[in-house]
């Protein structure tokens, strides 16, 4: 099984960053959460959320994450 990344080469979400993104979005805030409402294993979500935090989609506070204005607009 390929492990699916949550963040494409030329820096866009992939299908499962839209869907971690989206979560957050709709107040899933903790990973356990995220992995909960996608239905993605807890590991995968955590190293997605990691790509998406380099890429500046999300943003970290203590153990939630919450939407940059960035992903905010992709999400629009």
């Amino acid at each position: 099984m390929i492990d699916m990344p949550c963040v494409s080469p030329d820096g866009k979400p992939t299908k499962s960053g839209i869907a971690t993104l989206s979560a957050i979005k709709n107040g899933a805030l903790t990973p356990e959460a995220v992995s909960e409402k996608t239905g993605q294993a807890l590991f995968k979500v955590r190293s997605g959320l990691r790509e998406l935090v380099k890429a500046e989609l999300v943003e970290q506070k203590d153990k939630n994450y919450k939407l940059t204005p960035k992903a905010e607009q992709l999400l629009a």
